[in-house]
């Protein structure tokens, strides 16, 4: 699975323009927040809905391989289950999360960045391919928490649980 059949994933379950008053990001295209649209463009505030609306799939695409895998070093991750894994939660629940998930699987120090021990880590970890699961296990502890605190944020867990369970039939 290369970086782009993750992104094709990532934007088969984030679909297109959303404007959710629940939604704390905001108006939303592609899983991309006007927030972060706004940041791309180079502002210090959020870009407008109709921007968020008008923003090509290509400019989303280019937002995921850079702020979702390549900064956070998911690239770096060899196991494309996890990488997916990796690059989909944090997307919905930030890249220091997901990776804070993995660290804490891998029983190191969760500092929320890809460095050299997760790395060696990776390479020692047995067994290889229960990894992406276990990661996604946390992900799931990490729903019922969001909805537990936040319990308006119940209106996502349906679409939460669906898209962490179908990402099983890739791990």
């Amino acid at each position: 699975m290369t970086n782009d059949d993750i992104i094709d994933t990532v934007l088969k379950y984030e679909g297109g323009f959303t404007n959710n008053p629940a939604d704390r990001g905001g108006p939303t295209n592609f899983g991309i927040t006007a927030a972060d649209y706004g940041r791309w463009m180079g502002r210090s505030a959020p870009a407008t809905a109709d921007e968020v609306r008008m923003m090509p799939v290509a400019t989303a695409r280019e937002i995921y391989s850079k702020w979702y895998i390549t900064d956070p070093g998911f690239d770096k991750v060899k196991s494309d289950p996890l990488r997916l894994v990796l690059v989909d939660s944090g997307v919905l629940f930030g890249v220091g999360r997901a990776t804070i998930w993995l660290q804490q699987e891998l029983n190191l120090h969760p500092d929320g960045k890809i460095g050299d021990s997760v790395l060696a880590a990776l390479q020692n970890y047995q067994p290889a391919e229960k990894l992406p699961r276990r990661v996604l296990g946390r992900r799931f502890g990490a729903i019922a928490d969001i909805v537990k605190s936040k319990p308006t944020q119940v209106v996502f867990l349906g679409g939460w649980i669906n898209r962490a369970v179908s990402l099983l039939d890739y791990v």
